[in-house]
């Protein structure tokens, strides 16, 4: 287990790491704040299927919660994507991966042997942790949110109860898991993931505390307002600043 490169980018410290795990090469980024206080939140992102760790908007993002708000950030690759790249690194390498049985229990060690790096560092350690990943991020993010219990929010979105045979019943089976607070986006007009599946996939989520942003548009439009929404509500659900939501307004008084 190796960074193998560590060096200060438009004000962040950013750490480039190569895990070893069994044989297996786990690729991501670290981000932190130079200034940051030990034990401030982390977030860990998924990118998209034809994307890599540093896929847009994660970038947006980690300049805005580490930058702004002292978060620590941590963004994997997928399991043939960026610097483990196979064929062309993108949806005509993941189509077949997706198919492969295993790929989710892979993505799952990864991610937990990652996150459990990251927390030991001495500039990080172990606060609170969130999850950010739609599409592909959620493929792999909501079988890694419901298996491991450190994240205590997380945004997913633009995936539906879809996908090959054997991945189905994993996807609902995870979001039966998730009882966390959760923001879940979806687009009204997805080509890859039809509406039903993804109101399919909000609705098995098993967390009292959920809410769903849909907006018009296909699959990759999702409007920066919804980045905007996703921070706060990261920052709020990690740091504690939110008023209780225990109670509702009876509108109908």
């Amino acid at each position: 287990m190796a960074f193998i490169d560590d060096q200060i980018q438009d004000g962040l410290r950013v750490r480039e790491l190569t895990l070893d795990r069994s044989g297996r090469p786990v690729t991501a980024v670290l981000w932190s704040h130079p200034e940051g206080d030990v034990g401030a939140p982390l977030v860990c992102f998924g990118h998209g299927a034809s994307g890599d760790r540093y896929q847009e908007p994660i970038p947006w993002l980690v300049k805005r919660l580490v930058g702004e708000h002292r978060f620590s950030a941590l963004s994997l690759d997928g399991p043939v994507h960026g610097r483990r790249q196979v064929g062309d690194g993108a949806r005509g390498a993941f189509w077949p991966e997706w198919e492969r049985e295993g790929t989710v229990d892979d993505m799952n060690a990864d991610w937990i042997a990652a996150l459990d790096f990251a927390r030991e560092q001495p500039d990080v350690g172990t606060g609170p942790v969130g999850y950010w990943g739609l599409s592909m991020g959620t493929i792999y993010g909501a079988p890694f949110v419901a298996a491991d219990d450190r994240i205590e929010a997380a945004v997913l979105g633009l995936m539906g109860i879809s996908g090959p045979d054997h991945y189905r019943p994993t996807i609902a089976d995870a979001a039966g898991n998730i009882d966390i607070p959760v923001l879940f986006i979806m687009q009204l007009e997805d080509e890859l993931f039809p509406r039903e599946q993804c109101l399919a996939l909000f609705d098995a989520l098993s967390s009292t505390n959920k809410r769903l942003h849909a907006n018009p548009g296909l699959h990759p439009v999702v409007p920066t307002e919804e980045l905007h929404h996703s921070v706060d509500f990261l920052v709020r659900r990690l740091t504690g600043k939110h008023r209780s939501r225990a109670a509702a307004f009876n509108v109908a008084e």
